[in-house]
This record gives structure tokens, C-alpha cells and sequence, in this order.
């Protein structure tokens, strides 16, 4: 079982569960709490524009985050008074729920405060995200109605070079100051600028708001917005991205520095330990998570082995491995053949949910390739959220390099980003309007990967898996996770290089070298956020065996997930609290 994060909401949980918790909903603490969740939320609102367009807040659609040091002064001090806020409230005076609240506006805190104190503002990219790519969705950021909308959208457009002026700057220094992403992980990332740098403005993703419009707007008023769209792309928005692209390649790659290890940044270990304890909420040490890694790899790969003997394949389990890597029957000839597969496995699990969940989201989602300008150092999919009510979420499946992306391991994937992982977990807690903002907001990786993970292996109690090469990719990614927690641990404080990386996980997983690359640049430059996924699906695994074993046959599996997920994304030790007050009520049920 997983130890609770030591920290104050961990010691604010632990004390509480003390409490009885039958208290008037209306207390003075409770009413000083929701006055102070709103506070924060709108205060958030007020410093991140792009959050608070997806909210519809229209005032804020001409403008981009002010990330000044002046800003994130100011910011880091409103963070710091909002927890000494919360930490005055009378918690013994709170329901339980209103106290998850509060633990989970600390969350979001904590992490504000530390990315700080750590400078994480000095490293604005991974070896697959930048600020710069981040911003090729501001279409998607506003509604376009008016002629007002199209003007605030080009005001945005045009605030783009003072943002990356300032993320510039403080990527200068981080040069000086030692915090960079090491210069191997950032091979060829100067490419995910390139689709940005268009001579024609009609070939920019950002005139696409442009290439249709209501009908109420005049013909005269859109070709006049089309001018200025065109102006804009092309005498700001191209220059900005040029700016960026210049200065990855001249200054920033050729002097990032050398060595992978995130400990042996300035307070290095310190920081890999604050984001152990930030993605996985538990105080799991690097050391324990690499034993548990170890475990669970050895484990995995007897099951792996059996599946192997099953099919009286001719060689070892490395042998199979590389047939499964290299036969053309498990690849896809073309990026659609590749979206309508991973298309027909969604829609075959959408039928199949009603036997694992009581309730389902009333958000659809669709399926997408993977952006072409971020697809080349991409993870193999991932989901995409709406960012506005209007909008479905996306699971997005990455068609670059075709032939190495097995079709074995498609089923997996699916039913991790889309359903019944990813999109069915945010959307339900997206659609929760009896929580505070923070509860349908704050995203919880342990919880979320956790149960995408989890999600996967649900695929077997309903048959997702129809032949013994699938289950070998569902056993192979459920490695992947478990691999994770050795080579991420390993590369950051236990000294292995990269190569050693990659090769214990070619040598364990069925994954393409391709892949098992972008992997290993993402956990490098992504430090400790690939442990929350195997941490999380033990902990949901356990609390489902025991639940199983404390009800027998009383034990409902739809019961339970929604137990799981009707209290929004959660730390672990809430999710602990939560199953065990559950079995509680089931057991009352059947006296």
C-alpha cells in the first residue's frame, strides 16, 4: 500500500479524519471557504487570460499571459497568501467534501509556490511541448461570432512577441544559471517552429478563424478582416516565431548543457523530490519507486513470457519482441488506415461501458492525428480536452512514422486516452457543476494516469483484447508504466545515462525504438511526472481488491468506479478515504 504525502494537506487529511465530519454545511468556515475558492479562482482568471477565454470571459480574449518577473513576483505573493488563508480556516468546522476542497485548492497551491521556488519559469519547454507550440491552439481559444471576437483574436496574435520575448529571456537565464533542458533531448527541436514560419498567411493555422465567418458579418467587413489577418501573420506573428526559431538554434541548443541528470541541477534533489511528491502524491523515495519498478517489470514480463509459449513462438521473449517490431502485418500502410482502427476500437468500447459505469459523460470526443508541426518528437497519442463548452475532447493518435506505430498495441492506447480513461474521467469531472472550480480544474496525475492506466486493463473484463498479439500490447504498455518508474528514478538520481535507459526498455517492451527514443527524451526533460501512472493504477487495483474482498458478492463494479470518479480527480489518500467510507455504505446496505 502507498504511503500519504507527507506535506501540510497530508497532515491536514490525517488530522481530519479525526473529525467527525457531520457538521452544518452553512458554518462560518464554511462560508469564509467558498468565499476564498472563489477569490482564488478569479484571481487565477485574472492572470491567465487563455483560461479565462476558455471560460468565457470575453474580456479576455485580446490578451496573453503577462509572465513578467514583476508578474510572477506579484503572483508567487498572492499564491503564498492564499495558503496562509486557507490554513487559517477552521477545518473541524467543515463537511468532508467541503474539505477535499480545501485540500485540493492547497494542491494547486503547493505547486504554484514551488514552481517558483524551484524556477521552473526559466525552462518553458519539454523535448515535445514549447510556449511557442502551445500557443498554435489560440483558435480553438475563442467563440467566433462578432466582428469584436476577430479583432480581440488578432490583439492576442499580435501580444505574441512580447510573450516570447519574455519566455526568451528567462530561457537566457536559465543558460547562465545552469537550468536547461539537456542539448540531447533537443535535437531537431528547432522543426517544431518551422510550420510557423509560412510565406503565405492563408497557410498559417492562425488565419483559420478566418476562412469562414457568420453570416451577419458583411462581405466587406471579412475581406477587410481577412487584410488584417494577413498583416498580422505575416508582419508579427512570423517575425515572432523567426525570433524563437534564431534563438533555439543559435543560442539556446548549442549551450544547453550536457548532463540528463535533474539532480544535479542547482538544488536538484530537493526538486526531484517536490515532483515525486507533486505527480505521484504519495512520499515514495526515488529509491522506493525504482525497487517497486523493478518488481512489477519482473512480474510483467512472466505474463508477457506465457503469452509467448501459448503461441509456440520459435525464439525467446526478445525474439518475439522484435518480430512483433518488425512484421508488416501489425503496421498500418496509411495515417488513415491508422485513425478509422483506433476510430472502430473507441467506438467498440463506447458500446461495452454500460457494463462497467453507472453514469456517462454527456461530452462526446472525436479522433485526430497528432499536429504535424509537434508529431515528429510526439508521444504515440494522447487526450486533449475541450477549452470551451461548445467543443467535443480529442483523442489524438500520432500518424508520423507509420511503421512505428504497431497496431497490437492500438487497443491499449484507446482505451487510455479515450475511453474509459481519459475522456470519460475529465469530462465527468468537467461535468460536476455542484463542485467548486478548482475540483473540475486541478488535474491530478496520479489519479488521471493512474486511471487511464487502470482503464487499460478493464479492456480485459470486457473483451477489448480479441487476440493474443493485442493482450501482448496491453502487457507490453502496462511495462512501458512499469519501465517508467526504473529509467525515470535511474536517469535522475541513480546515475544511468540515456542509452542505458533506452536499451532496458527495447530489451522489455514492445515498444519501436522510435518511441521508446521520444520516451526517454520525455522523462528526462519531463522530470518524475511518468512515475504517476503505474503509482496511481496500483493504488486504484488495490483499493478494487479490496473492496472485492470485504463485500463478496455484494461487490458491484459499476458501484465502485463511480465511487471512484464522482468526487473529480483526486490525490491518492483522498481517493483511499473515499473507497473506504464507500465499502462502509455498501456494507450498510445489505444489514
Amino acid at each position: 500500500m502507498l504511503k500519504p504525502v507527507f506535506s501540510r494537506y497530508t497532515l491536514a487529511i490525517f488530522a481530519l479524519s479525526l473529525i467527525h465530519f457531520s457538521v452544518l454545511a452553512q458554518s462560518p468556515a464554511s462560508q469564509k471557504l467558498s468565499t476564498l475558492l472563489d477569490e482564488i479562482w478569479q484571481y487565477e482568471l485574472s492572470v491567465s487570460p487563455l483560461m479565462a477565454s476558455s471560460e468565457g470571459i470575453k474580456s479576455a480574449d485580446s490578451q496573453l499571459p503577462d509572465i513578467s518577473p514583476a508578474a510572477l513576483k506579484a503572483q508567487h505573493a498572492q499564491w503564498q497568501n492564499y495558503s496562509q488563508q486557507l490554513n487559517a480556516i477552521a477545518k473541524d468546522e467543515l463537511t468532508a467534501e467541503e474539505q477535499i476542497s480545501l485540500l485540493m485548492q492547497q494542491y494547486r497551491l503547493d505547486n504554484y509556490i514551488d514552481e517558483y521556488r524551484f524556477q521552473a519559469h526559466l525552462v518553458p519547454l519539454t523535448s515535445e511541448y514549447g510556449f511557442h507550440s502551445a500557443m498554435g491552439s489560440l483558435a480553438r481559444s475563442i467563440t467566433f461570432k462578432t466582428r469584436e471576437d476577430y479583432q480581440h483574436y488578432l490583439q492576442r496574435l499580435g501580444a505574441l512577441k512580447k510573450y516570447f520575448e519574455q519566455n526568451i529571456a528567462y530561457m537566457k537565464t536559465g543558460l547562465e544559471l545552469g537550468y536547461t533542458q539537456p542539448k540531447v533531448v533537443l535535437q531537431g527541436f528547432e522543426d517544431s517552429v518551422k510550420p510557423y514560419l509560412v510565406t503565405k498567411a492563408t497557410d498559417s493555422t492562425f488565419y483559420s478563424p478566418f476562412t469562414q465567418f457568420p453570416a451577419h458579418i458583411s462581405a466587406a467587413e471579412q475581406q477587410a478582416l481577412k487584410q488584417q489577418a494577413e498583416d498580422v501573420i505575416l508582419n508579427q506573428v512570423v517575425p515572432a516565431y523567426q525570433m524563437v526559431y534564431d534563438f533555439l538554434v543559435d543560442e539556446y541548443i548549442p549551450n544547453a548543457r550536457d548532463d540528463i541528470a535533474a539532480r544535479n541541477w542547482p538544488d536538484g534533489e530537493a526538486y526531484y523530490q517536490n515532483r515525486i511528491r507533486h505527480y505521484t502524491t504519495t512520499d515514495m523515495t526515488a529509491r522506493e519507486i525504482h525497487d517497486l519498478g523493478l518488481a512489477e517489470v519482473k512480474r510483467i514480463r512472466n505474463e508477457m513470457q506465457a503469452i509467448v509459449d501459448k503461441l509456440e513462438f520459435d525464439g525467446d521473449i526478445n525474439a518475439f519482441i522484435q518480430f512483433l517490431r518488425t512484421d508488416r502485418r501489425f503496421y498500418a500502410s496509411s495515417a488513415e488506415e491508422l485513425l478509422k482502427e483506433a476510430s472502430f476500437i473507441a467506438k467498440k468500447m463506447d458500446a461495452r461501458l454500460p457494463r462497467l459505469f453507472e453514469y456517462l459523460p454527456r461530452t462526446p470526443y472525436g479522433v485526430e492525428p497528432v499536429p504535424d508541426s509537434i508529431a515528429p518528437k510526439y508521444t504515440t497519442g494522447r487526450y486533449v480536452d475541450p477549452t470551451r463548452d461548445d467543443q467535443p475532447g480529442y483523442y489524438w493518435v500520432n500518424t508520423y512514422a507509420l511503421d512505428k506505430r504497431p497496431l497490437y498495441a492500438l487497443t491499449a492506447l484507446t482505451l487510455h486516452e479515450a475511453v474509459p480513461g481519459h475522456h470519460l474521467q475529465i469530462s465527468l469531472a468537467s461535468e460536476m457543476q455542484d463542485l467548486p472550480k478548482v475540483r473540475q480544474q486541478t488535474y491530478i496525475s496520479a489519479f488521471g494516469e493512474g486511471w487511464g492506466l487502470y482503464s487499460e486493463f478493464l479492456g480485459v473484463e470486457v473483451g477489448m483484447y480479441e487476440d493474443p498479439y493485442d493482450d501482448f500490447g496491453r502487457l507490453s504498455y502496462e511495462m512501458w508504466r512499469a519501465c517508467r518508474l526504473v529509467v525515470d528514478t535511474g536517469m535522475h538520481m541513480f546515475g544511468w545515462s540515456r542509452q542505458q535507459s533506452l536499451d532496458f526498455m527495447l530489451t522489455n517492451t514492445a515498444l519501436s525504438e522510435h518511441n521508446v527514443r521520444t520516451e526517454i527524451d520525455r522523462y528526462i526533460s519531463w522530470p518524475a511526472q511518468a512515475l504517476s501512472y503505474k503509482i496511481g493504477e496500483i493504488q486504484i487495483k488495490a483499493l478494487r481488491k479490496q473492496a472485492e474482498q470485504e463485500l463478496g458478492s455484494h461487490f458491484d463494479v459499476r458501484r465502485f468506479h463511480r465511487a471512484v470518479l464522482e468526487h473529480g480527480s483526486v490525490p491518492l489518500f483522498i481517493l483511499k478515504r473515499n473507497i473506504e467510507t464507500f465499502i462502509e455504505a455498501e456494507r450498510q446496505k445489505v444489514k
